[in-house]
């Protein structure tokens, strides 16, 4: 019952002061607002990475070619090559839960059809490229296993290259030019946007991977060997076994460099989402800087208020109101404006990221437990910055409190 009176003093005293309180809150509404919203935008921008690293197939591991050394010189991903279709094709028949192999052969051309021409990405895959990237057609079929053992010229072709070179129909059944040579188009694929590196998925011709080899870019080896897991638990089991089969058949062991790399959809979402995650925790570090201002705020009011109302004070206290009772009203206001400032700042948090999100097109995802942690930080930052005014204010002396004018 005692507390319960408290708090209703406490109340009043606020009351009494309707615009110092509000304006003493302000500090903590805009530090919860600037924090949630930061938060937010960092989330977003995590989740679209995220999004679009799954776009690229479930359960992949990629095996790129070229982790190589010569004379000393250590070579990147892609810096030789050194795969080849038989290693594709033994992984696929010597490595245990692998669902589907899709040996990858990338290079640039130049597409004509319709008297138009644009320089594109071209690559060279298997039949089972589009499940494994998950990647629907959106009109036409994909080329069969027996297309790419025939190394047919044949293919299909992203929504970009049907702006620019089939503007006035459907692409499918005509022939388009690669190299100068001719491919029939069998099918359309459904419009993806920019990947997180800012390429344009869709500005892409695919073609059997042996009709790349022996037709467009006459080489003998993969740059990458993209592997399907059957299912997410095999994943670090199968690149273990992909590891041990291709430094059998490459022969590098003895201490030697591995001339290749093999990488799962962790590792590589891992990879993107470092910086975006990074960036989220400095913005969210430089808001809550806000946050420790307004409890500064509210150390300065409360002291102002305890020198104002040390008469008062000392009234309470001569009627019998104890040291912890003051101690106990003071932080209940210090709290109070603390928590009422981190309901608003959710909500002026919440609406800006939205409104950043409708204006600038910014993706923005408000996490449940930033609110939260928000919340119980400004109530932690009101208990921190007014116990030592309400300390101050329970060790008056009633005596002298009465004498103050």
């Amino acid at each position: 019952m005692r507390l319960f009176f408290t708090i209703i003093v406490a109340m009043r005293a606020l009351h009494r002061n309707k615009m110092r309180s509000t304006l003493t809150a302000l500090g903590i509404i805009i530090g919860v607002g600037a924090v949630i919203a930061m938060v937010s935008i960092g989330n977003g921008a995590k989740s679209q990475v995220e999004a679009q690293v799954a776009s690229f197939g479930q359960n992949l591991i990629i095996v790129f070619a070229g982790s190589a050394t010569s004379g000393g010189a250590h070579g990147g991903w892609g810096g030789a090559g050194t795969l080849t279709i038989e290693d594709a094709n033994a992984i696929k028949t010597e490595v245990r839960d692998v669902e589907a192999v899709s040996p990858e052969v990338r290079t640039s051309a130049q597409a004509l059809a319709n008297g138009f021409n644009w320089g594109t990405n071209c690559n060279g895959e298997s039949q089972d490229y589009l499940s494994m990237r998950q990647w629907p057609l959106s009109s036409g079929t994909m080329f069969t296993e027996q297309d790419v053992r025939s190394a047919a010229k044949v293919c299909i072709v992203g929504q970009t290259i049907v702006n620019n070179l089939f503007p006035q129909g459907d692409p499918v059944g005509q022939i388009i030019r690669i190299r100068n040579l001719p491919f029939k188009v069998l099918g359309v694929l459904a419009a993806k946007g920019f990947s997180v590196q800012g390429s344009d998925q869709d500005d892409l011709i695919v073609v059997p991977y042996t009709s790349a080899m022996k037709r467009i870019t006459k080489q003998t080896y993969l740059r990458t060997i993209n592997v399907e897991a059957s299912s997410a638990d095999q994943i670090d089991q199968i690149q273990h076994d992909i590891t041990d089969l291709l430094r059998e058949r490459h022969r590098t062991g003895n201490g030697k460099d591995d001339d290749f790399t093999v990488r799962n959809q962790k590792e590589i979402a891992d990879a993107f989402t470092a910086t975006t995650q990074t960036m989220t925790y400095l913005l969210g570090a430089i808001a809550s800087v806000s946050l420790i201002v307004g409890g500064i705020g509210i150390m300065n009011i409360m002291l102002v208020s305890v020198t104002e109302r040390t008469r008062e004070i000392g009234i309470r206290m001569a009627v019998g109101a104890r040291g912890r009772d003051v101690l106990m009203q003071f932080l209940i206001e210090a709290v109070v404006l603390s928590l009422m400032g981190g309901i608003l700042g959710i909500l002026l948090g919440v609406g800006t990221s939205q409104l950043l999100s409708k204006l600038n097109g910014w993706p923005t995802l408000v996490s449940p437990t930033a609110v939260v942690v928000a919340f119980v930080f400004s109530g932690a930052v009101g208990i921190f910055f007014g116990y030592y005014p309400a300390r101050k204010a329970a060790q008056l002396d009633p005596i002298e409190a009465l004498r103050y004018e």
